[in-house]
């Protein structure tokens, strides 16, 4: 794993440059909203994290990643999509006036992808607010897309669109929100609706086509604010949601020609033990056939909790088979944060 040089899991080092992706969109215009943009914007801080080399995540994504985090109380807690914080053990926060804050990883939840962590020291600066929903963010209502950087990093956008995505990596959310034009750092970003300046999403992802209508163009996809509030507490108790895990299985998977096809498979993971290899096809899970990752994920997980075991159909060439799979809890592969 030595000389991976991911940034993140989605941003490869030399496809956009660093530290600051020039701005594709127009920035927001101060005097255009009736909110305080300098103080709300004063909570968006970037944040940079190490992870050892053996830890699980690292082959996937990274042991150097940077984005960005929101405070979201007045005593350092702030939220920031999961992915840069799982399994880090060195979390550096930018405060006011070039001021670093240490931090700790407090919690992350797999099925939402938000991640918690605390500031050390208090901060200096205001939290902002959370938005209890996210359903007024309907397609092409202006909203404010924020990276650390205040007014000359938060782009004015729009809602693209508001719809189920599938992730490759056993990932899914009910009602996305997509956004465009594209921020070009976009990793724990912040949604802030310009009328009230709270906080209704956290960037994930660089989306090719976030509308239904224009394929071409680029956006982001942010997690809706509204699932944090149900597991708010059990990550700050436990550092995970508390209840019944999925089941995992541990792999990446690609719809391809009508066919789900295992890209990539975690070493050692459930998959890995089973025996599936990259390039199988997934035909059928529970004898019910699949050909899009929301069919497989909605029978995946309705086989029980983790550690059931999945009867998955491989296509291996020319031959197909029956694999019975000891599904895992993910959780139990990461090193999950030790204070909280």
């Amino acid at each position: 794993m030595t000389g991976i040089k991911h940034s993140n899991g989605y941003k490869i080092d030399d496809v956009l440059p660093t530290p600051e992706p020039e701005m594709v969109g127009p920035s927001i215009a101060p005097q255009s909203v009736k909110i305080n943009l300098e103080t709300i914007l004063s909570a968006v801080r970037p944040i940079k994290s190490n992870i050892p080399v053996d830890c699980y995540s690292a082959a996937t994504l990274g042991t150097h990643r940077e984005g960005n985090a929101v405070l979201i109380d007045k005593e350092g807690l702030f939220l920031t999509i999961g992915y840069l914080l799982v399994e880090a053990t060195d979390i550096l926060i930018g405060g006011l006036e070039e001021k670093v804050l240490h931090a700790q990883a407090v919690g992350y939840d797999h099925e939402t992808g938000f991640g918690l962590l605390r500031s050390v020291e208090r901060p200096d600066f205001a939290p902002m607010q959370l938005a209890s929903d996210a359903d007024h963010l309907v397609s092409e209502k202006k909203v404010i897309v924020a990276a650390h950087g205040g007014v000359r990093r938060a782009l004015d956008a729009r809602i693209a669109d508001r719809r189920l995505f599938a992730g490759s990596w056993e990932y899914m959310l009910e009602s996305a929100i997509f956004t465009a034009p594209l921020h070009p750092s976009w990793s724990g970003a912040a949604l802030i609706d310009p009328e009230t300046g709270f906080l209704c999403g956290i960037g994930s992802l660089f989306i090719q086509g976030p509308g239904e209508n224009d394929k071409n163009e680029q956006g982001n996809m942010f997690v809706p604010i509204e699932l944090l509030s149900p597991i708010l507490n059990d990550m700050i108790e436990s550092g995970r949601r508390i209840g019944p895990s999925r089941p995992w299985l541990g792999m990446h998977l690609t719809e391809a020609m009508g066919h789900l096809v295992v890209s990539s498979v975690f070493d050692n993971g459930p998959a890995d033990r089973a025996d599936i290899r990259p390039g199988d096809v997934i035909d059928h899970i529970e004898d019910q056939f699949v050909d899009t990752l929301e069919l497989y994920y909605r029978n995946l997980w309705s086989t029980g909790e983790a550690g059931a075991s999945v009867k998955l159909g491989i296509i291996r060439g020319t031959s197909g088979s029956d694999i019975f799979v000891r599904s895992g809890n993910r959780h139990d592969f990461y090193k999950l944060p030790q204070k909280h």
